[in-house]
């Protein structure tokens, strides 16, 4: 398929630039698969369309990563991109100009954290040490940023406002943002009118945001993700009765690459490279729940493979039309 065939055409004032509060009360748009109706909404309504014996299942991956700026001792500027911390002290990085600053270069942040740049791997990441006197998660919140993504130019006051209100697993350079519209209150009426959650992980990379790079949508490179579902979540998805529903493309891609029958997943972890496109059949996904995605992106192309690709951009088109707010801390779709 040509890349072409996702493309779409949105307003600049229509990517959000921060969250809505509180965040369940962003918009909610409901596309109906087998009548192609489409309904608005709002996300606290969410449990009239989840039903007792239904699976809701969340990606519980919590975004580890910092933007650190700072300089060399001989004055030149240096952007440290923090991504994931290590067991052995030292954290996956991204450092610009990385290809001039040979490992063993000191960056100093401030006068209580400096950032050791010490060895080199694929993909242009760095290993670096942090040095300071104090805990990476007590300095680390005070001199660094949140990473947002790139369309989003305003920072928050409140770094826990990227993060899902479930989210446990260090590990994401991204948050998987379908899930940042639940409350906790939310997800226990859901839990009272008999819905079951399903907790996995899926550390989200950078690569996440990059657009198509090839003219035909199959010759696109996929990158690798690393998911888990433990034990407990493979019986819960693999006993629902209902639906299985998963909360964002994170999730689909996690369950999908697990499936070992129609609607049975595999408990472990693994790296998955699973790219989604039109006519793949869905093992395990019953319905889902997403935001709406930038043109040309592997997101947008996974949604119109669950959808069906000229229901999604009518869908998409409506959107625009009715001022929805898009990308991370936009509105949500629900898919049935």
């Amino acid at each position: 398929m040509d890349a072409h065939l996702f493309d779409y055409d949105l307003p600049d004032d229509l990517i959000a630039q921060e969250p809505v509060e509180p965040r369940d009360h962003s918009r909610l748009m409901v596309l109906h698969r087998a009548s192609q109706c489409i309904e608005h909404r709002r996300f606290y309504e969410l449990p009239e369309y989840l039903w007792a014996g239904d699976t809701l299942v969340l990606n519980d991956t919590r975004v580890s990563a910092w933007r650190l700026r700072g300089r060399k001792p001989t004055g030149g500027a240096v952007e440290v991109f923090l991504l994931c911390p290590l067991a052995d002290g030292r954290w996956h990085a991204l450092v610009k100009p990385g290809r001039r600053l040979p490992d063993g270069t000191r960056v100093i942040v401030n006068a209580q954290l400096e950032v050791h740049l010490e060895g080199r791997l694929e993909g242009g990441l760095r290993l670096v040490r942090l040095i300071s006197d104090e805990p990476p998660e007590q300095i680390l919140p005070r001199v660094g940023q949140v990473p947002l993504p790139p369309y989003i130019h305003r920072q928050l006051t409140d770094p826990e406002r990227y993060q899902t209100v479930y989210a446990q697993h260090h590990g994401s350079a991204a948050a998987p943002t379908a899930g940042l519209h639940f409350t906790p209150a939310l997800l226990q009426r859901l839990q009272s009118q008999g819905v079951q959650i399903a907790l996995i992980t899926l550390h989200v990379s950078l690569d996440t945001f990059r657009p198509l790079k090839t003219e035909q949508v199959e010759q696109h490179p996929m990158h690798g993700e690393w998911y888990t579902i433990r034990p407990e979540a493979a019986a819960t998805i693999n006993r629902t009765e209902g639906r299985i529903v998963a909360v964002g493309t994170t999730s689909i891609r996690a369950l999908e690459s697990a499936a070992i029958a129609k609607r049975r997943v595999q408990a472990g972890s693994a790296k998955t490279r699973l790219y989604i496109t039109p006519g793949y059949e869905f093992q395990v996904v019953d319905a889902i729940i997403t935001n709406f995605h930038l043109p040309r992106t592997t997101m947008l192309v996974l949604v119109s493979a669950f959808a069906g690709r000229e229901f999604v951009l009518r869908a998409y088109r409506e959107a625009v039309q009715e001022r929805y707010r898009f990308l991370s801390f936009g509105d949500a779709m629900l898919i049935v």
